[in-house]
Order: structure tokens, then sequence, then C-alpha cells
């Protein structure tokens, strides 16, 4: 069965089911599912160690409860599931086994949403059929289960905010070139795309000191508890056994607390971009950073974050690039001490969830920047634009690797493809790098009503939020004048 059939016919049980309302809802009942299919297969592994222990309680194991398509259904089934989620969110811990922890932590925020028994046997029964996680070969089912949801329900909005295009973590991941051994954090984490891009990247390792290595170099932190969830099983199925994945608040601890030994050789991330944050929050980052724009104090955190000569890549919408303030503040202070060489400026490749044009900042802590870089990846002949059916693919990257591997300047129709810009232009720009290699202007797309429709729905998203950050940074000057 093709991916995107097998996940219509998920789709189609759950929309009999009366407690199920909205795509980012499907999702997580679909997620937790997985979660626990997943940790047993893991589980069945494990136990071929003479001194492991169980983690989840017999009797609530996936194997015991949901492989037997003929077993507990109807009513008896959702005061099962109930009993289920209370008994992990209270497992004990007291052992110091750390999967347990990472079992009772994923259920903390978890819901089961459905009603029905019935519907939700028959969907435990289709994933049964569908996903074999002992089978080698289907290991990485989730990635591709994952996506393919995402691009197949209707009204992405919610669910495609944390997930950023696998070609994307790809190409970074592959430029910064994260080495075993290397600390690697995303402190925005998501659903892990960019650590497991960092994995796969690093490749197989074949000892057991490179495999504890792997273990406690990749780390993510995340706030929601949904893309916590698939972070965590989708480490999991990489074979990392005990994720080093925090469900905390990135922003929340002030940057004057980290010391050494919180500092990383890599980040690679997706920072939330768009939202604004409250007046604690800021109070977080030295005065010269403290804005309620999210994207900026993430970049903040990153800089900080880094050891000397620590690498980043990150991805930062066009906001980033024109604006003035803390925002050329950052800029400055890239230029000038961490090392900031090369930016490639991208298309709107984060429909349909979001209609924004995005950047990749690739920089080294330490470092005064002799100049940047500046390359447009247009998007390729015959396409004008990206979407569901029409996605970003890691073979549209190839021009940008070959241009990289011999970084010349390019002029395309009168237009700057690719330039050098030293410090001293930038700084004449008064860093306005959204001035350096832009996009020619052209005519407007007329959209199929089902894409004009979700593109009205993504800037109406982006204006509300707008709307927010200005209230909230008035009723912060209003209470700060009482």
């Amino acid at each position: 069965m093709a991916m995107s059939t097998m996940i219509k016919s998920l789709e189609d049980i759950m929309r009999k089911d009366a407690g199920l309302n909205g795509d980012a809802q499907y999702i997580e009942q679909i997620t937790w599912l997985l979660f626990l299919k997943a940790f047993d297969a893991k589980e069945m592994e494990w136990e071929f160690r003479p001194d492991y222990k169980g983690v989840i309680p017999q009797g609530y194991r996936w194997r015991d409860w949901a492989a037997d398509k003929e077993g507990i259904t109807g009513d008896a089934l959702i005061k099962f599931i109930d009993e289920l989620f209370d008994k992990l969110k209270k497992i004990d811990t007291s052992d110091g086994d750390m999967r347990k922890f990472v079992v009772r932590n994923v259920f903390e925020d978890i819901n089961n949403y459905m009603k029905s028994g019935v519907y939700l046997r028959q969907l435990v029964n289709r994933i049964n059929e569908k996903v074999d996680f002992i089978d080698a070969t289907q290991k990485h089912t989730f990635n591709d289960l994952y996506e393919g949801m995402l691009k197949d329900l209707q009204s992405a909005g919610r669910a495609g905010e944390f997930y950023t295009p696998r070609p994307v973590t790809n190409f970074i991941v592959e430029k910064v070139d994260p080495k075993l051994g290397e600390t690697v954090l995303d402190p925005a984490c998501g659903t892990g795309g960019f650590l497991t891009s960092t994995i796969a990247h690093i490749g197989s390792v074949t000892t057991t000191e490179e495999l504890e290595k792997l273990q406690i170099s990749i780390s993510g932190w995340e706030k929601k508890p949904l893309p916590y969830l698939l972070a965590m099983t989708n480490l999991i199925l990489h074979d990392i056994e005990i994720p080093r994945i925090k469900h905390i608040n990135s922003l929340n601890r002030p940057l004057s607390d980290y010391s050494a030994k919180d500092r990383v050789d890599v980040i690679v991330a997706n920072p939330p971009f768009g939202g604004a944050e409250d007046a604690a929050v800021k109070k977080n980052f030295p005065s010269e950073l403290q804005t309620s724009e999210t994207a900026d104090l993430f970049m903040a955190l990153i800089m900080n974050l880094l050891k000397d000569g620590g690498r980043a890549g990150v991805v930062l919408p066009d906001g980033f690039m024109f604006g003035d303030g803390v925002k050329n503040t950052i800029k400055e202070k890239l230029l000038k001490e961490y090392g900031l060489h090369t930016i490639i400026r991208l298309p709107q490749v984060f429909k349909p969830y979001a209609s924004v044009n995005t950047n990749l900042l690739f920089f080294k802590k330490g470092v005064v920047s002799r100049g940047v870089w500046f390359y447009r990846l247009d998007y390729p002949e015959g396409v004008k634009s990206f979407s569901k059916t029409k996605p970003m693919l890691d073979k549209h990257f190839d021009p940008v690797r070959e241009w990289w591997a011999n970084k010349q300047a390019i002029i395309v129709d009168g237009f700057d493809k690719a330039r050098f810009y030293t410090p001293e232009e930038l700084e004449a720009l008064n860093y306005d790098f959204d001035k350096c290699c832009p996009f020619p202007h052209t005519e407007e797309e007329i959209l199929e009503p089902k894409d004009l429709i979700a593109h009205y729905e993504a800037e109406r998203t982006e204006l509300n939020t707008a709307i927010d950050r200005i209230l909230a940074s008035i009723t912060a000057k209003l209470e700060g004048n009482e």
C-alpha cells in the first residue's frame, strides 16, 4: 500500500470518531500509538541483553493489548487506554532507568481523543497491518508517515508549524558537517528533523564506543508536547535509545546562567518566527538583545550556546534580513564575532505551511568575518512554486552544492544571483541583508482555489501574530508607565 493510501485509510477511520477534531489531533492520536509500537519493538531488541529490565509494565506493552486484531475493543478498550495513560504518566523511575523517564515525560501532556473503542481498535489494527518497526527495512517508516500526514491533511497550518522540509535539514547538516564525537544541539527541535539528518550524515557506527559517542552527542529542546513526542519517537527509531530531548521552553533560562559545560560544537536549527515573547522572557537576555521577536531571541541564544570555534546553520525569515534594531545588533555581531560567511536565500519552500521566504545562515563562533557570500536559489525550471503535491526535493539544492564547491559571482538577467559582500559594504547598507541578491520581482501567481484559501489562511495567521505582538508591546509600555 502506498504511503498516501495508508494515511488516507487512517484518516478515514478517525473521521468517524466524535472525539477527534482537526488535523493536529489526528496527528497526535496516530503518534502516541506509533510511539508505543516503536518502543515495544525496541524493547524486544533490548530484552536480549542479560541485564535489561522492562520499562513498560507487562499488560500495557503494545504486544499485550494491541497486537491481536481480535483483542480488547469497544468501551473496554477506552477504559483500558485511560488506565494505560495513568500508568505511564506515573511510571516508577526510582531505579534511575532513563528509559522510564522518557516514557513518563512523553505521556505527561499527550491525550487520547478517541471516544469509540471500536474505531480505536480499527485504527490499531490498520497500523499493525501496515507498520512493522521490527523489520529493519521499515524502521524509518515513521519519517515518511509523518511527512505524508502533513502533506495530505488539508488544514496543516498548526501541524506544519514545527516541520522543516527534509531537503533543508539535509543541506544545512551537510554544509555544517558535524562529526562523530562533536556535540550537536537543536534548541527548537520540533519533530527532530535536524537531529535525524545529523545521524544520517554521520553514517553507520560499528563499535560500541562509537554508538555510545553518538548517543550522548545528539540533543534537542522542544517546548510543545506534540512535536516533543514526535521527536522522541523519531530518535528512538534512529537507534538513539535514550533521546536527549528536553521538554522545555528554550528561552526561559537567562543567558548569563550558561557556562562552558553547556556549550556545544554544532547547532542546526529552524527557530520559530513570527511569534512574540512576554517581558519576563525578554529579561533573560542582555539589554541590547531584548526584543519580543521569537526568532531574534533564538538567534541570541544560539550564538551564546556555541563553543569558541563552534559552527551553526540556521533558518531565518526575510524579516530578519531587512529588520533593524536588535536584528542589526545581531547581524553586526555575526560579522564581527561569529564569522558569518554564507547566506543562501530560499524561495517559499515551506508551502503550504507558511508563505514566507527564508534564508540559511552559516557561521562560526570566534572568527571575524572576511565577508559574506550570498546565493539566491531560484525555483527549478518549469516550477512556479512548491506545494503539497510538488514539494522541494534534495536535488533542488544541487545548484547550490555545485556553486559552493567553487564560489563565484553570478549575474542572471541583470540581477545578482551570487555575490560576495565585504563587511564594509554590508555596514554601508546599514546591515540590510535583504538588498543582497534579492529575488527579482515577478508577476503574481494565480493560485488554484484550494491553494488560494491555504495562502489566505497563512497570511491571516501571520497578520494576527503581528497584531498580537504590537498589542503586547503597547501593553508592556503602558504597564511600565504606571
